[in-house]
């Protein structure tokens, strides 16, 4: 018998002999397995791996603004910034997690290079010697080991790169672990009373009687004993998942004065050590909590015996080292300017007009002999170079220098780090900036921080103290404080929930106590003199436990959750309505919580992201089973880079991640990746952290604005917005302004195909700009045509829309083809598609003093997008590429028919190993339901014969002016016919695909030649109409049209179907269709169409008045069916006003209707026209190419200016006991409306309410909505006569009213 483990990269094979009896074998089997273990461990030790740099010359990495040649490697390895310089990163399986302490560079190939092969990667980025960092990469059940190293070093002055590396490695032990092995646990907010109150400083806090009182605490009643108190205290939780403390309230251990005889007397007072919100936190590099001033705690009155602080046990050993000093720490720190309003960095004093400036410290008792530990950092903007001097008591230490700003990096940085020796306890700090000779430079102090050794005296107050060296000695310490009289206790806060106290007993003027060494320790000395805390608002807290009760159900049942969502209170009702849809569209399992009750239980009541974040991982951890663990988190509200409220208007409502990176439009980023991050080691946003959960955002400001959102995403299910459109995906492309950009528009080609390529069913239009004629303006270049292609692209509808290109928050690219005007006038209600943009800045949300394009598209409340796969800062040209690419076969599943949520594409892409690599993946988000499905069709819809010939075998040819016959069916999955299937079918017959090329508008050039790009696009249509399915068989006829391109080739044709019972929808295509040729014998047709013309519904008169934005109605009749094959001259066109240099080409808005090719409709909606009178004009073509042209008349008034009212009438009129209420209106929303009937003497017999367009998706400018059967308002009949009515109609929006008063007929 053979045996082998696979283990580590090695092979083991061990050999039994077959003949072994059973039992032995049974024992010797127990006893290898034992061996194989301790063989494995042993292997476990000396795993290697090895990874090759294949440098390929230099690449260029560029931005809308700039670009930087740099060296090129393999390209998934990749990682270039400005701030870090470049960096291979790799990854690689493995069985386990890596022990990252063990892991070493083992063997190194390097070649020299020289300083002109560098390009013009920063100098300042090069590592002396190679550098590299390993890691653990995970996401949810994947596991993978991380490296990352700087490929270029100096080695002894000597420029190398690295061709080959290998760095060995153990694994750390695998610990089995069981599948239920759940952790829930309930808050301790759960039950007793709860009271909150705020302290602002850190150390001793003293509550009295009287504190508690005004607390709500009635103190005559309560045991004293039963007082506890609870917080985190006032620093930012950690950032790494594993160094969290706890994910509920921490008790503090405190003393209670007086509460030996379990009565709060008047004289009994509590003392506590509280953590104010400035305190140093090496994250941050900061000692100001930047999400909150005030830190909570709570205190609860229960049964049982709260934590008190215990007394130290000394050592009774003999002292080895005394301490007579202590470590001082003073620091400056102001939050008060974001420079470049990015990331978690803020700065205080301002040299601007004040160049200098002077800080004074005082260490009283000052050892002279012990240097003093000085930090300094600033930063300064400015459009030339800079510096900053800086004296330390009137001795210059340094120099700052800060380069003058570029259009990537907003301001310099620059810091001092050193130290320096003082004769006096004062210590005056000097900051002279020099902006040299350029008025408008500014230079700002982050902090400056001094530690120094002082004399450890009492001067009667208490003080924190520690002495460094305790952390490096062994042995017993002793410390020894003199003028100690004053000092009552020393408190060991080391751990500042679990104190030990030192007594001073008798008041000892010189007060000594012994501890042990070799950890450093951190003591309060405590006096009489205490701080006082600060009550809150809202002082009583109610109870709740979100621990204990997330996975419950309404039976009080344990129950998984796939989907959770967070919002702010105010919008929780919104929330609410987004969870219950997708319970109902999606199946999901979905809790909804509240941030103030997560801050409540997992941040001690602070605005913290880091909170936010465990109470997910909670969530997260705690399933059932892995395959049942969270996979959807949405988070409902704007945010803001300013977390405190310092900008007006700011939008800081539900939090997001920043980078300490604050100044560089590459470098510095937001990402809600962090909440998505799960593993131990994870939440530093290291690039080795890999997102375990598709996360998105709904932005909303307001609960008005919330509500719009949740209603589209209503909308996305309802059976409107069923329809061919979801056969539609549509690439657009920049043109080429730089040599660089070549790559923009090969790859958004290349992404066209291979989805063609990959799912054959989608209609791929490609919109590549540089293909239209660019046109010069006073504003610059513009492409006007390609602002209507988007348009009407995206008004016909499509599923997704990616552009790829330059952009930034007013729109894309440097031309304008699609700005943030256009996104607020795009009407696509009932077409809402995911856009695509991995551009430059095109959604950065979190600027509050600015909307960017992405904001508006996504706000838009008569359509724009669903959601967003956007960037909030600059991204690399190449990184998009590299994006772009890996997101497609996710986003559209290459190779299988299964349809991912757009947010776990969005996940599986950022860790995909083309893209895992990459630090700037941090900056695409998903703005949207992360739950949310792109509505394709679900498959098949076949065609079976062409002309009754079966279409596998015939050899038909549709040509022009033949009469063509489609017959088909729709099958299941298996491919059997649904005979149940009863609906209609959509189809579109393509003619074959056109060859085009770009026309190098710019001039760019590769060096010699015009850089143009041949592509296919899809071919004209010739028809689109529909059929009715009839158990599960349809068979449709039109027309050829004449314009169809002679040459014979293969056209597409392209089927959807909708049934409303159950509403659901099928795709098909096929290109077994030959297109080409004219029917000689084709029968004589000289008539044009019939056309009828409306305004927003068909009961619109000619005159009559629309709003600014209304939409065309156009009702076409041919004998031979209506042309859209764009020959030349032949579209469907219309024009306003006589202005024939601006037509409106409406070819594919027009549809044939079911089971009739000859007739059909289109709906166009304008945008923007003037108010006043309009004519509007629109000629159609039959497929012989007869033309006839219609006209009609319409008024417009602005909506925002006035609400106005016309053709107000009932009709019938005069009525027996039935007439309904007519009138037009110019507004889009809709309007509240009451009628009131009176009697000609003016009695108000009846009031009658309603809404325009009730339960419609329509905008109608006609509204026929209100009826009346010819009842008062006690339900009796009234009687025969005149009467009088007042129409009045309220826009909820504007708040205007309208009202008419006419006369009515009773019978």
């Amino acid at each position: 018998m053979k045996f082998k483990i696979y283990y580590c990269n090695f092979e083991i094979s061990f050999y039994l002999n077959t003949l072994m009896p059973s039992r032995l074998r049974f024992l010797t089997m127990n006893r290898l397995l034992f061996c194989i273990s301790l063989i494995c461990s042993f292997i476990g030790h000396s795993q290697t791996q090895t990874f090759d740099i294949d440098w390929n010359g230099s690449i260029i990495m560029s931005t809308s603004n700039k670009a930087t040649e740099t060296p090129s490697f393999n390209q998934k390895n990749y990682n270039f910034s400005f701030e870090n310089g470049l960096v291979f990163s790799g990854q690689w399986s493995t069985n386990g997690s890596i022990d990252e302490t063990s892991a070493e560079l083992t063997s190194i190939e390097t070649v020299e290079i020289s300083m002109a092969d560098l390009k013009q990667l920063p100098l300042k980025t090069i590592p002396n010697g190679p550098k590299m960092k390993v890691a653990n990469a995970r996401s949810r059940n994947k596991t993978n080991g991380s490296v990352e190293i700087y490929p270029i070093f100096y080695s002894n002055g000597v420029l190398k790169k690295i061709i080959r590396f290998s760095i060995a490695y153990r694994m750390k032990p695998q610990l089995r672990s069981s599948s239920s092995s759940n952790f829930v646990s309930s808050s301790v907010l759960k039950s007793g009373s709860w009271y909150r109150f705020a302290v602002d400083t850190t150390g001793v806090h003293k509550l009295n009687k009287s504190f508690l009182n005004s607390l709500g605490i009635n103190t005559s009643s309560i045991n004293p004993k039963n007082i506890k108190i609870y917080g985190h205290g006032g620093k930012s939780l950690p950032l790494i998942n594993s160094e969290t403390l706890s994910n509920d309230l921490i008790e503090n251990s405190i003393q209670v004065i007086g509460e030996d005889d379990s009565v709060f007397n008047n004289d009994d007072y509590i003392l506590m050590y509280a953590i104010g919100p400035k305190k140093y936190n090496a994250e941050n590099n900061s000692h100001i909590n930047p999400y909150s001033d005030d830190a909570f705690y709570y205190l609860n009155i229960s049964s049982g015996n709260g934590s008190r602080m215990s007394l130290a046990a000394e050592p009774n050993e003999a002292t080895t080292e005394t301490f007579d000093s202590f470590h001082d720490y003073l620091f400056v720190e102001d939050d008060q300017y974001n420079i470049a309003k990015l990331g978690r960095r803020w700065f205080g004093h301002r040299f601007y007009v004040e160049n200098v400036r002077v800080f004074d410290f005082n260490f009283p008792n000052l050892i002279t002999t012990s240097p003093i530990k000085v930090k300094a950092y600033v930063a300064a903007t400015a459009e030339s170079n800079t510096s900053m001097k800086l004296k330390i008591n009137g001795s210059e230490v340094d120099t700052f220098t800060f380069s003058a700003m570029d259009s990537q990096l907003l301001a310099a940085e620059d810091f001092f780090n050193g130290t320096f020796a003082s004769s006096s306890d004062a210590i005056s700090v000097e900051m002279s900036y020099n902006n040299s000779g350029n008025p408008s430079a500014s230079a700002y102090l982050d902090y400056i921080s001094i530690e120094a050794e002082r004399s450890l005296t009492s001067l009667g107050t208490q003080f924190e103290f520690k002495h460094n060296d305790t952390a490096i000695l062994s042995g017993i310490g002793a410390f020894t404080i003199s003028n100690a009289s004053s000092i009552t206790q020393v408190w060991d806060i080391t751990n500042p929930y679990e104190i030990q106290f030192y007594t001073n007993t008798d008041a000892e003027a010189q007060f000594e106590f012994k501890t042990n060494l070799g950890t450093l320790r951190t003591y309060q000395a405590v006096g009489t003199d205490f701080y006082q805390p600060r009550k809150t608002n809202n002082t009583s807290i109610e109870n709740q436990d979100i621990k204990g009760t997330v996975f419950l159900d309404n039976q009080g049942q344990f129950k998984d959750i796939d989907y959770l969502i967070i919002s702010p209170r105010y919008l929780m009702s919104q929330a609410e309505r987004l969870a219950e849809i997708n319970r109902n569209q999606n199946n999901l399992s979905v809790k909804v919580y509240s941030l103030e009750s997560i801050y409540q239980e997992f941040s001690s009541g602070m605005q913290d992201i880091a909170g936010i974040r465990n109470f997910v991982k909670y969530v997260y951890d705690n399933a059932s089973d892995p395959s049942k663990k969270l996979k959807y988190l949405c988070l409902l509200g704007d945010a803001s880079f300013d977390y405190k409220n310092r900008v007006p208007n700011n939008t800081n409502i539900t939090p997001s991640w920043y980078s300490i990176n604050s100044i560089s439009l590459t470098g510095s980023f937001l990402s809600d990746d962090f909440y998505g991050m799960m593993d131990s080691d994870e939440g530093a946003m290291s690039n080795s952290d890999k997102l375990d959960i598709a996360i998105g955002r709904v932005l909303a400001n307001s609960n008005q604005q919330a509500k719009e959102m949740v209603d589209k995403v209503a909308s996305f299910y309802v059976a409107e917005t069923f329809g061919s459109w979801r056969n539609n995906f549509l690439m657009i492309s920049d043109d080429v302004d730089e040599f660089s950009d070549r790559l923009i528009q090969e790859t958004t080609d290349i992404i066209a195909e291979d989805v063609k390529q990959e799912k054959p069913f989608l209609n791929v239009f490609k919109i590549h700009s540089d293909s239209y004629v660019q046109e010069t303006t006073s504003g610059g270049a513009r492409y006007t045509q390609v602002n209507k292609a988007i348009f009407d692209a995206l008004e016909v509808g499509a599923i997704v829309v990616n552009y790829f290109g330059h952009g930034g928050e007013d729109g894309l690219a440097v031309e304008r083809i699609f700005d943030k005007i256009n996104a607020q006038e795009l009407n696509n209600p009932c077409k809402l598609n995911c856009f695509v943009t991995v551009t430059c800045e095109y959604t950065k949300f979190d600027n509050p003093t600015r909307t960017s394009a992405g904001e508006y598209l996504f706000w838009n409340k008569r359509g724009g997008a669903i959601s967003l796969i956007t960037t909030t800062r600059q991204i690399f040209v190449n990184v998009g590429i590299q994006f772009n690419k890996s997101l497609s076969q996710y986003l559209f599943s290459y190779g299988s028919n299964e349809n991912i949520s757009v947010g776990e594409a969005l996940r599986r892409t950022k860790n995909d190993p083309m893209v895992t690599n990459i630090s700037q993946r941090r900056l695409v988000f998903y703005i949207g339901d992360p739950a949310l499905k792109l509505p394709m069709a679900k498959p098949d819809i076949r065609v079976t014969k062409i002309n009754d010939e079966d279409i596998s075998t015939t050899d038909q040819v549709l040509k022009a002016l033949s009469t063509a016959k489609i017959t088909g069916n729709i099958t299941d999955e298996s491919g059997a016919i649904q005979t149940n299937y009863n609906g209609t079918l959509t189809a579109t017959i393509f003619d074959k695909d056109l060859q085009r090329t770009t026309i190098g508008n710019d001039g760019t050039t590769d060096g010699s030649d015009l850089i143009l790009l041949d592509f296919d696009a899809m071919g004209e249509v010739i028809f689109r109409g529909q059929a009715s399915v009839t158990n599960g068989l349809f068979e449709f006829e039109f027309i050829v049209p004449r314009d169809i391109t002679v040459a014979e080739g293969n056209g597409k044709i392209s089927l959807y179907s909708k049934t409303e019972t159950p509403l659901s929808d099928n795709r098909g295509f096929s290109y077994d269709v030959t297109i080409g040729g004219v029917n000689l014998n084709a029968p004589e047709d000289n008539i044009g169409p019939t056309i009828n013309l409306f305004m927003n519904d068909e009961i619109f008169v000619s005159g009559g008045i629309t709003n600014e934005n209304p939409t065309l109605i156009a009702n076409l009749y041919d004998e031979s069916g209506i042309n859209t094959a764009s020959g030349i001259g032949h579209d469907i066109v219309a024009t306003l006003d006589g202005d024939e240099t601006t037509v409106y080409k409406l070819n594919d808005y027009y549809t044939a209707a079911v089971d009739d090719y000859k007739r059909g409709s289109l709906s166009y909606p304008f945008r923007d026209l003037s108010p006043g009178l309009h004519t509007l004009k629109l000629k159609a073509w039959d497929v012989y190419n007869n033309a006839s042209t219609q006209e009609i008349q319409f008024i417009v008034f602005d909506e925002d200016d006035s609400l106005e009212l016309t053709n107000v009438l009932n009709y019938p009129n005069p009525f027996i006991n039935y007439t309904e209420f007519w009138f037009n209106h110019n507004s889009s929303d809709v309007l509240d409306v009451s009628i009131q009937i009176f009697t000609i003497s003016g009695k108000l017999i009846k009031t009658i309410y309603g809404q325009t367009n009730a339960g419609s998706k329509a905008n109608s400018s006609t509204s026929r909505d209100l009826t009346w059967n010819g009842t008062d308002d006690f339900g009796s009949k009234i009687g025969k006569g005149v009467y009088v009515y007042k129409l009045k109609v309220r826009s909820k929006t504007t708040g205007m009213q309208a009202e008419k008063i006419e006369k009515l007929v009773k019978l």
